[in-house]
């Protein structure tokens, strides 16, 4: 039994034990635990009010739990800054850009990149002059289909860029563990995809936290979820798991029969993502 337990926790890359969070009178986190195994595509889906975005900002240190802990790497990290988690491998992407508009994304990257270097005072002289944060650069303009628009201020790039590049930048960071924020949210259709196939081939050493209203996403990306309500743990699970459970087509998605039927549709098959218009009323606030 001892052995199962140093395996599991072996395995485990991010952990939230107990986490409670209060606002005065108002519990926003009820005794959360979520467990982010090494390489996980994980998916924390809930309605609006559920409480992911206070879940979130504990895990990354812009919040402090009334109770609980947090580990990373099995060290407890509950009461470090935000800026050294990120030093740590725990990086965030927001469900606003946070973005410097008057940089290009090849100036934006190349500063990010130096910081990780240690350059990150003089990024400028970086940018042409050191091959090794240059190629890294480049690597990540391809990865990102930012190529053609890297010398493009980022004001001026279509929002599905603009998410590309947040999603760049956190991967600069060369973080273990991703927490990705709503990176579809407000992305035009005709962008989607492109952001959709991008986020499917991040490197699959990352541990990736999915926090997403969007059902397609969730769906044809995750291979864990757990369903927040309430600032508490309903239920948690494989996608087929989620796509069956009764509760969370209740809670979550509602009590019509339309919905139920999309949602099971979804459980079918969770490799593609479904076609527009099949899943559209389960994308909910």
């Amino acid at each position: 039994m001892s052995a199962s337990i140093a395996m599991n926790a072996e395995d485990t890359v991010l952990s939230a034990q107990g986490l409670v969070m209060r606002f005065g009178g108002i519990t926003a986190t009820n005794n959360v635990t979520l467990n982010l195994k090494r390489g996980a595509r994980h998916a924390l889906i809930g309605p609006n009010g559920a409480g992911k975005t206070t879940l979130i900002n504990l895990l990354t240190g812009v919040l402090q739990p009334t109770e609980g802990k947090i580990i990373l790497d099995g060290v407890d990290i509950t009461t470090l800054a935000p800026h050294k988690r990120v030093g740590r491998g725990m990086v965030r992407t927001f469900q606003i850009n946070q973005l410097f508009d008057t940089l290009t994304p090849l100036e934006t990257l190349t500063m990010v990149v130096s910081q990780r270097h240690g350059l990150g005072g003089q990024w400028w002289r970086a940018l042409g002059s050191s091959k090794k944060i240059t190629e890294r650069c480049e690597q990540l303009l391809q990865q990102f289909h930012l190529t053609a628009v890297m010398d493009q201020q980022t004001r001026v790039l279509a929002y599905g860029k603009r998410r590309l590049l947040e999603i760049a930048i956190a991967l600069a960071c060369e973080p273990r563990v991703l927490l990705l924020d709503e990176p579809v949210a407000g992305v035009p259709a005709g962008e989607r995809e492109e952001l959709l196939q991008t986020v499917a081939a991040l490197p699959p050493d990352v541990s990736i936290l999915l926090i997403e209203h969007d059902m397609d996403l969730v769906f044809s990306f995750s291979k864990f979820m757990t369903v927040l309500v309430n600032g508490t743990v309903l239920t948690e699970g494989e996608p087929q798991q989620i796509a069956n459970d009764s509760r969370v087509k209740t809670v979550y998605l509602g009590h019509g029969d339309e919905i139920n039927d999309d949602l099971n549709g979804m459980g079918a098959d969770f490799n593609t993502v479904p076609p527009q218009g099949e899943a559209g009323g389960l994308t909910r606030g």
